[in-house]
């Protein structure tokens, strides 16, 4: 209903106080012309009528003036007098002119009520006020005529804004006629296409960037600037160890109470500068983490988002990689140093020394070897973290690898008084490389035999699994390991006892690759061991099926 429109009462309103103004207008300028008019109107009449008496009077003795004024003012119904003489005392609210009479020195003066100007007046005032309301009502008319139609497209182009991004909503906007309202259909109808493309793009480009935070290796934590989660990926989750479905702008503190990570967040959030930090979170077990965390712009307020790049295993290489370097250096500088001091010692006159010239020889073919052997297995083992693809793999007799690396140690041992005893073996075959399993086994031999104790015994014996694993299991009754040092013993250069090591010509690189030729057959290496009561590393392989004979 055009009632209804703020834009019908508006108009009215004003069209209302345009009337009213424009009558109080008319009407003060009405009443002044027609006041003015009537009076002169009266003047004038009053003038012809006082010049006619004037004459009349003349011609009447002045002792019968007061008579004939009486007279004259009846007749005329007007009042008359004559000098001080009058028919009646004159008012405000009339209008009096003065005419001189001939031959004697005295005016005839006359004066009517005004009455008649005002009933002039009141009759145009009357004219003006119908000729207003007829406006009035004819405005009504002309404005709620014109302002219906403009009500409807108004609504219409409302409920259309109201649902921009409905395609059925572009439906209800008005007929683009050639006017204002026509230019903001077309606006609307432009901008509505706009407005669906952008969104579709928008919502395209949002899906993409949470399918790629929430697949994303690294943690990735926001927050707003009341510290309430807005996004938390299944990694944050898995790293801190709470639920993956996290509840809708649930507070940080409920999900998150490591103080380092808390402290970061709200240093970003206050300050507004990205952070870069390494913690340790303590709900993740421990691990390292580098956090990057940077202000988050909002309509609201600046938030936080974090990245959490876990770099415990990172850290752990760095620190065997630092240790590598570390162990090398000090593991080629004995030797090294050995082999330079004596060939110092022969050069400045041992040669001549016939007593010793020969030991002197003999320990720098000593640490030649060592040298060798070091650099041979640092070979061996960059071959095996290379991950260079060998020859194909082929099937190999478990007994026969172990006869062979048996064949290999059994002069050490029997130099080192130690009893090599042989259980049962199983005929089963893995699928793997012969030359390194049978080296893996003798190194795990050859630590057996040389930390062992006079009068030791090896035992090695092997049997197939019901899993389909082939278990082989190499145990002693030597000096054992330290438990604190069991974690580390497939380390590259780690030795249990350094001073031992380097006495039997350990290279510290054995069990390390060990553990690369397990790994690369698809196997598993474990350890127990009581330090001074002996040592089991037990092995696991998948077994090859018999082949099928035709």
């Amino acid at each position: 209903m055009p009632f209804q429109s703020r834009i019908f009462r508006k108009l009215l309103w004003r069209a209302c106080v345009v009337l009213l103004l424009t009558f109080l207008a008319v009407e003060y300028y009405a009443r002044d012309y027609t006041q003015q008019r009537e009076t002169e109107h009266l003047r004038e009449e009053l003038g012809k009528l006082g010049l006619a008496l004037s004459a009349e009077a003349a011609n009447i003795p002045e002792e019968q003036l007061p008579a004939w004024v009486n007279q004259t003012a009846e007749r005329c119904h007007i009042r008359v007098a004559v000098g001080a003489i009058a028919s009646a005392p004159l008012d405000s609210n009339s209008l009096a002119v003065a005419t001189p009479l001939p031959g004697i020195k005295r005016d005839l003066t006359i004066s009517e009520s005004l009455a008649s100007v005002d009933q002039a007046v009141s009759r145009v005032l009357w004219r003006i006020a119908v000729a207003s309301l007829i406006v009035a009502c004819v405005t009504l008319i002309v404005i709620y005529l014109f302002a219906r139609p403009i009500t409807v497209r108004i609504r219409q182009l409302q409920r259309a804004a109201e649902g921009l991004i409905d395609p059925r909503a572009l439906g209800e906007l008005p007929s683009e006629e050639p006017d204002e309202l026509g230019d903001v259909a077309r606006s609307l109808r432009r901008v509505s296409r706009q407005l669906r493309d952008l969104l579709e793009k928008l919502s395209l480009e949002s899906s993409q960037r949470q399918a790629i935070l929430s697949s994303m290796v690294e943690g990735v934590l926001a927050v707003d600037q009341d510290f309430h989660v807005v996004f938390c990926n299944e990694s944050f989750a898995a790293a801190i160890g709470i639920p993956v479905s996290v509840p809708e702008r649930v507070r940080l503190l409920e999900l998150v109470r490591d103080p380092g990570l808390l402290d970061l967040l709200t240093k970003v959030v206050r300050e507004g500068e990205t952070i870069k930090r390494r913690l340790p979170v303590n709900a993740a077990e421990g691990r390292l983490f580098e956090v990057q965390a940077a202000p988050l712009a909002s309509a609201s307020g600046r938030g936080a988002v974090a990245i959490l790049h876990d770099i415990t295993d990172l850290e752990r290489l760095e620190r065997v990689r630092k240790d590598f370097v570390a162990n090398v250096s000090h593991e080629l500088r004995t030797p090294l140093a050995a082999i330079r001091g004596y060939a110092e010692t022969l050069l400045d006159g041992g040669l001549e020394d016939q007593r010793n010239n020969r030991r002197f020889v003999e320990i720098i073919q000593a640490h030649g070897i060592r040298l060798n052997n070091i650099a041979s297995d640092l070979l061996v083992l960059s071959e095996l973290e290379s991950g260079r693809p060998e020859a194909p793999p082929t099937r190999v007799s478990i007994a026969g690898a172990i006869e062979a690396a048996l064949r290999t140690v059994e002069s050490e041992a029997r130099l080192r008084s130690i009893n090599l005893v042989v259980g049962h073996l199983d005929n089963s075959e893995v699928l793997g490389y012969k030359i390194r399993l049978e080296q893996a086994i003798v190194n795990l031999l050859d630590n057996a035999v040389k930390f062992n104790r006079p009068q030791g015994e090896v035992r090695i014996e092997t049997a197939l699994l019901t899993t389909g694993k082939v278990r082989l299991v190499i145990s002693d009754n030597g000096v054992g390991i330290p438990s604190e040092d069991l974690p580390r013993i497939f380390e590259r250069f780690y030795r249990v006892d350094k001073a031992r090591s380097r006495e039997v010509g350990g290279t510290g690189l054995g069990l390390s690759i060990v553990r690369h030729v397990l790994e690369r057959m698809g196997g598993s290496i474990q350890v127990e061991s009581q330090f001074g009561k002996g040592t089991k590393f037990t092995i696991l392989l998948p077994a090859e099926p018999a082949p099928v004979s035709n």
